[in-house]
């Protein structure tokens, strides 16, 4: 089970498993992100390289006009996915928000 919501903050929250099944949902949302957005892994339990390819799709249309993404709370395991895909470099990774 996916989910993917934005907060009365703007700040986007995700849960579940974000694989290829879920990459026309997801791009929906950040296809509307503007400017700088926080995305709220906390709830997050699986990433694929599909979910990987959508954060990474918005993260370089952001940078052509000087925002990012700011991903928080991520566990572990999804973690280690983005320092092996070496996505801790291209990314702002916060521990804790």
């Amino acid at each position: 089970m996916f989910s993917i919501a934005v907060n009365d903050d703007g700040e986007i929250l995700i849960a579940g498993r974000f694989d290829a099944s879920q990459v026309d949902v997801a791009d929906a949302v950040f296809m509307k992100v503007t400017s700088t957005t926080r995305v709220n892994f906390q709830g997050l339990d699986y990433i694929s390289s599909a979910g990987l390819g959508i954060l990474l799709k918005t993260q370089k249309r952001l940078a052509e006009s000087g925002h990012s993404l700011i991903l928080t709370r991520m566990n572990k395991l999804v973690r280690d996915v983005f320092r092996i895909a070496r996505f801790d470099l291209v990314f702002r990774i916060e521990e804790d928000a």
